[in-house]
């Protein structure tokens, strides 16, 4: 078999056949002769970039996350606001209902259980994200829309607590008591003079965890 010249190509091809069969079919429910069967590609093909199913879920969550930084960065660039309070919470709504952006939302419930995921999802959350959302916070209190001393410490716990703590499936709750956790983060929040959680906010992201399925019916 003649050696492939475009690995770059066939790589792109995994990874985008892949994230639709686990869109479409779920994870558990996808095999990986199920991915190349659709790619109508060797194994050896997909062995010589990946080594499990589990690995191509890995690539495509770096991708997916990769392409959250640059929508983000898109968004600080492009968007016109009074002040950085305004832009920030602005940002924040945008993103919650970008439809792109979740569309492995739905994979990502079945894996939460696992622990390198949701480790994964914590330092994403620190590492890669929170740094813009300071950057924004900073530009706040230069502008006098936010007062706080902290403003790397600030972004770190926003992130961590949105994307972990809120998370109804990680800790098996109700869409109330999740609104509830959402009510305080707005309300500590503003006590730490970064008032960006608003009720529209609050409620496009309760809506988000109802469209994945993640709320406990029966709490």
């Amino acid at each position: 078999m003649a050696r492939n010249k475009y690995p770059e190509q066939t790589l792109e091809m995994i990874l985008q056949v892949s994230a639709r069969l686990f869109t479409e079919n779920g994870f558990d429910k996808t095999s990986l002769q199920d991915i190349i069967n659709e790619l109508g590609m060797s194994k050896g093909a997909i062995y010589h970039h990946f080594s499990s199913k589990e690995d191509i879920l890995a690539a495509v969550m770096e991708q997916q996350f990769n392409h959250a930084a640059r929508v983000l960065d898109n968004l600080i660039k492009r968007s016109k606001a009074a002040n950085a309070r305004e832009k920030l919470v602005y940002i924040l709504e945008v993103l919650i209902v970008d439809d792109e952006l979740h569309s492995m939302d739905k994979v990502l419930v079945t894996q939460i259980k696992n622990p390198q995921f949701v480790v994964t999802g914590i330092q994403e959350s620190v590492n890669r994200n929170a740094p813009t959302i300071a950057q924004l916070i900073i530009d706040g209190t230069k502008d006098g829309s936010l007062t706080t001393e902290f403003p790397a410490e600030c972004a770190e716990v926003f992130m961590l607590l949105v994307n972990i703590w809120i998370n109804p499936f990680l800790f098996n709750r109700t869409r109330e008591s999740t609104v509830s956790r959402l009510r305080f983060l707005q309300h500590m929040m503003r006590t730490l003079g970064v008032d960006i959680v608003n009720d529209s906010l609050i409620q496009k992201i309760a809506d988000r965890h109802s469209d994945t399925g993640a709320y406990n019916k029966n709490g």
